[in-house]
């Protein structure tokens, strides 16, 4: 079942970041765009790929007013423990949602309920807490974080452009489309 224009879900985990184990609720996420990336379990082999190239556009995301949440079902601790051992995880400097209950993963509808692991689940959501955009991918392939921003700036396009809408590809610059009547069969 797609999430596509649902509410985030209530949620309350333990995080780490910046050093420090924290408190994380849906509530403190809105009002800014928020990305949450899902991955099947710390101290992996594809896991730590995807979130370093994460954390290499994480501030070009936050100049665009977005934060970045990491989410597995591990402990903050387990992800302390990475953070401080793996040099591609020391990179990280967005929150690491610990969601060691699967309840989070769950309510995003990508819990492997055999393994207690996510699948590979990115949900953007803007500062409503509404989701825009869902990928979800097979445990075995990687995401991108530069296609992953170039969502974010169609869908912040889109939010603030009432009317317009991104073709395939679209880059910040180009091109929209306004859909009528008489683009119908001329695309």
């Amino acid at each position: 079942m797609t999430m596509i224009n649902k509410s985030i879900p209530d949620f309350k985990v333990e995080a780490f970041h910046d050093g420090e184990f924290k408190t994380i609720t849906s509530e403190d996420v809105k009002g800014k765009w928020s990305i949450f990336v899902f991955y099947p379990a710390d101290f992996t082999f594809v896991c730590p790929t995807e979130l370093e190239d994460m954390a290499k556009k994480h501030e070009e995301l936050l100049g665009l007013g977005v934060e970045v949440y990491s989410v597995s079902t591990d402990s903050h601790f387990v992800h302390k423990a990475w953070h401080d051992t793996s040099e591609a995880i020391g990179k990280i400097k967005y929150p690491m949602l610990a969601d060691s209950t699967g309840a989070l993963t769950r309510a995003f509808d990508i819990m492997i309920e055999e393994d207690g692991r996510a699948l590979r689940g990115t949900f953007l959501a803007n500062p409503e807490g509404i989701i825009k955009v869902e990928e979800v991918h097979d445990l075995g392939i990687g995401r991108s974080a530069a296609d992953m921003v170039r969502k974010v700036k169609a869908a912040q396009y889109v939010a603030n452009n009432d009317g317009e809408v991104c073709p395939a590809a679209w880059e910040q610059g180009q091109a929209t489309l306004t859909p009528s009547l008489d683009l119908v069969g001329k695309i």
